[in-house]
């Protein structure tokens, strides 16, 4: 035992020792890279399997929507293809004012070019028959011709004003509720959680309180889920919404996923616009109600209040003569 000692004591079995211990180092220091796992790839793989799991549901579910959606009517569609009525009808907006109206597929081109060409045609029908079959109006023939023409007109305009009458009334409630959606989306990115999911969970959270704008971000959801550029999913919602306060949302995010600059603080700064504009534009609804009010506290108020006060007077002066 004590010949073991001196032995390893010796300074040239300590420098064999030492260069041993130093070559496996070495050894260890070259080989670590290689024998240790590579944790940040199988993270980044990982996230990547599951993206393409989001992507191939969202596939799925908007291909069963897409089977599901109602098909346009058949009579419709007869006239449509007899008289081509997507040749010499059809604007060239339609389609982007259909969905801004909330309205997709091609049931709803159909309908619309249908009651394009049967408006006009209904209301010449009922104009001839009320003024010169029921001779309703006493008039001249022309002041007749007159009111026709104008109904043929009206016919015209008539499912463009129902458009745009739903297309305003879609826009007010969108624009009442995003501000609340972007918050939603600020706590989400924060918090650490992909786009896709942020825009799921706000639009699960917003179903309750909108469910215009809980469709326009679940079908985003979809969008980003399968189309390869999110950038066209962006600009689509920009597009069915057409509002300011979207378009500027839209365009934080591409700018985001295009230079990977931080979406959390133009989120906020965006939320806080949107309630700032919101706010403005109460107020300028509450400045506006004293001239609108004037005309009727004039016509009806104040004669009112006139005759409460004179009443007692002439009854008084009546009664001392």
């Amino acid at each position: 035992m004590m010949d073991l000692l001196f032995t390893l004591v010796e300074p040239r079995s300590l420098g064999s020792v030492l260069a041993a211990v130093a070559a496996a180092a070495t050894a260890y220091t070259l080989l670590q890279p290689f024998l240790e796992p590579d944790r940040l790839a199988r993270r980044m793989r990982s996230v990547g399997e599951e993206r393409d799991r989001i992507r191939l549901r969202e596939r799925d579910r908007l291909h069963q929507r897409v089977n599901l959606r109602q098909q346009p009517k058949a009579y419709m569609r007869r006239v449509v293809e007899r008289f081509r009525l997507d040749n010499w009808l059809a604007a060239d907006d339609a389609k982007n004012r259909l969905m801004m109206a909330g309205y997709r597929g091609p049931q709803a081109e159909t309908a619309f070019l249908f009651f394009r060409l049967v408006m006009p045609a209904g209301f010449l029908v009922f104009s001839v028959f009320y003024l010169f079959v029921l001779r309703v109006l006493n008039q001249p023939f022309s002041v007749r011709l007159m009111i026709v023409v104008a109904a043929v007109y009206a016919g015209i305009k008539a499912p463009e004003v129902f458009l745009r009458n739903q297309t305003a009334k879609r826009q007010a409630e969108i624009k009442k509720n995003w501000p609340d959606a972007l918050d939603l989306l600020l706590i989400c990115v924060e918090s650490g959680m992909a786009v896709e999911h942020s825009f799921r969970r706000v639009s699960v959270e917003m179903a309750n309180q909108c469910i215009v704008l809980a469709e326009e971000l679940a079908l985003t959801t979809a969008e980003l889920s399968y189309l390869s550029d999110r950038r066209i999913a962006y600009e689509n919602l920009a597009l069915r919404t057409g509002l300011d306060l979207v378009k500027a949302v839209c365009t934080a995010l591409v700018q985001a996923e295009r230079y990977g600059t931080p979406i959390g603080q133009a989120l906020r700064v965006l939320a806080q616009e949107s309630r700032d504009q919101r706010l403005n534009e109460a107020e300028k609804k509450a400045a506006a109600l004293p001239p609108k009010l004037t005309v009727p506290m004039i016509l009806f108020f104040l004669p009112v209040l006139f005759v409460v006060i004179l009443t007692p007077a002439m009854v008084q002066i009546m009664a001392n003569r």
